[in-house]
């Protein structure tokens, strides 16, 4: 199976993110746009922009990024909460308009600070309702005309969003990408979602969780393209093995010592998170290469487990996840720009 290779684009008011070395104008467009413009030159497909209250609005950074490159497709993190499904159906169509189809979407339903902006937070199986609710009006607004909707959460009344997406050889419209691990999430990506979005989790147990989708699409009326599957996942790539191990041991005794203590007691609340938190539990190295040991030091997201090697050890290891069917990776490490050009001239003419 082909697969598509993204990175991740910080977009972080306070700069320092995961050991990022660029503190002035960190997330200036400048800066932003040498990392978009150098993933567009090494072969990356496009990068993550992340979300969440406090941080530069996700669309707008993705917009900008759009206008200063020519084939760089942002994955654009949204909440449903912050958006309205109209208005974010509106901006969206807008962007994939101006940048020629390249606009991907990645919903986010975990918790934020949803007062802020107006929003009441809600119990799981509420606020997962809200995201099935959301995304099934989105793509009817980009699908259809006059579109009315009366639902739990959210109502429009003949609506139509202008301009109209352009349905396009390999997509009828953006693609939405969804993580989350709970019983809730799994039933909207079952039903809802085009990719489901894992954490780097070990193959058995991805393996696991992609069977236990695939059955539960049987019971969730899935009336859309076969779900597909990706991993969102840092790899530390470097020469050698033996300096790839160094550097990450390193940053871990660096984190440690940040944390002041070990935090492996420190138990996150999201089901997802938790998962990868309670691998450092089976140990320090799991599969070929995996490395729990982030998770112990306050290591969160994707900083939680890190696929640690030369670039032929992380290859290898990124196409057993490919066999079992990811075929969308999301990657990353820091120094961000550095490592877009190390992984980009390293590891992705292996994976081609």
């Amino acid at each position: 199976m082909s697969a598509e290779f993204l990175w991740y684009i910080p977009n972080q008011v306070t700069p320092g993110h995961r050991g990022d070395t660029v503190v002035a104008d960190h997330n200036s467009l400048d800066t932003l746009a040498e990392q978009a413009n150098s993933l567009e030159e090494l072969g990356w497909k496009g990068a993550l922009i992340g979300t969440g209250w406090g941080r530069p609005d996700t669309v707008t950074v993705a917009t900008a990024l759009a206008a200063r490159t020519e084939t760089f497709e942002p994955l654009i993190a949204a909440r449903p909460g912050y958006w309205r499904p109209a208005h974010f159906a509106s901006a969206l169509a807008t962007l994939d308009h101006l940048s020629g189809g390249r606009v991907r979407i990645n919903i986010v339903s975990g918790k934020d600070d949803l007062a802020a902006y107006g929003e009441a937070e809600e119990e799981q199986a509420a606020r997962y309702g809200r995201t099935e609710e959301f995304i099934r009006l989105v793509r009817r607004l980009w699908t259809e005309e006059n579109v009315t909707h009366h639902g739990p959460h959210y109502r429009v009344d003949d609506s139509t969003v202008l301009p109209r997406i352009a349905a396009r050889a390999d997509r009828p419209h953006p693609r939405f990408y969804f993580g989350g691990a709970s019983a809730a999430a799994e039933r909207v990506s079952a039903a809802v979602a085009d990719v489901q979005l894992f954490w780097g989790e070990p193959l058995a147990d991805v393996a696991e969780r992609i069977e236990r989708l695939r059955t539960l699409i049987a019971t969730r009326g899935r009336e859309l393209p076969p779900l597909e599957f990706g991993l969102r996942v840092t790899t530390v790539v470097r020469d050698t093995t033996e300096q790839a191990w160094a550097d990450a041991e390193a940053r871990v005794a660096e984190m440690a010592k940040g944390r002041g203590v070990d935090s492996s007691s420190r138990r996150p609340t999201a089901v997802g998170q938790q998962r990868l938190h309670d691998l450092a539990a089976r140990g320090d190295v799991l599969d070929d290469n995996l490395y729990t040991a982030p998770g112990r030091v306050g290591g969160g997201g994707a900083g939680t487990t890190w696929l640690v090697g030369s670039a032929p050890e992380v290859a290898r290891s990124l196409r057993k996840y490919q066999d079992l069917g990811i075929t969308h990776f999301v990657l990353s490490d820091t120094p961000y720009l550095r490592e877009i050009h190390r992984q980009g001239e390293q590891l992705l003419p292996l994976l081609r």
